[in-house]
């Protein structure tokens, strides 16, 4: 699989200590719940921002997609807690 330019927003990125970071997943990762569970493995932060998948939304280059979307050749994927407006 190729390189995923990885963008993290809020208090997903205050968890996992950066706003952004490259991977290079394995071929096993599918879809964008495969990701967050492989990159759940790789740090204690990782581990802490993806504990609780209902809040978590996600783009798949820049378009709002739901957790079990297929990566595809994704270029950059965002992971974000639920955003809210008024």
């Amino acid at each position: 699989m190729a390189k995923i330019r990885m963008v993290y927003f809020a208090w997903v990125r205050e968890r996992i200590g950066t706003g952004e970071e490259t991977v290079e997943p394995p071929a096993s990762v599918a879809t964008v719940a495969d990701l967050v569970d492989w990159l759940a493995e790789i740090s204690v932060g990782h581990a802490e921002a993806f504990e609780n998948r209902a809040r978590l939304r996600a783009a798949v280059d820049q378009e709002f997609v739901p957790l079990d979307t297929p990566i595809g050749r994704a270029q950059e994927i965002a992971i974000f807690p639920p955003v809210t407006g008024g």
